[in-house]
């Protein structure tokens, strides 16, 4: 119950956005594959930034 208003740190918000950008691409490539690549390329990006973070951390 504590940690309902702990707020994410930049790491976790970028995680959450790379695991909701690959679903979506996968359920787009279903129909529409152009459409399932340009989410997948929006993802790689997003998971170049969070290895940018972690190498930062360390």
């Amino acid at each position: 119950m504590f940690g309902l208003f702990k707020k994410k740190d930049p790491l976790e918000k970028l995680q959450d956005k790379y695991r909701k950008l690959l679903a979506e691409a996968h359920t787009l490539s279903q129909r529409d594959r152009r459409a399932g690549d340009e989410k997948t390329a929006e993802a790689e990006e997003v998971a170049k930034e969070i290895d940018r973070l972690k190498s930062e951390r360390t």
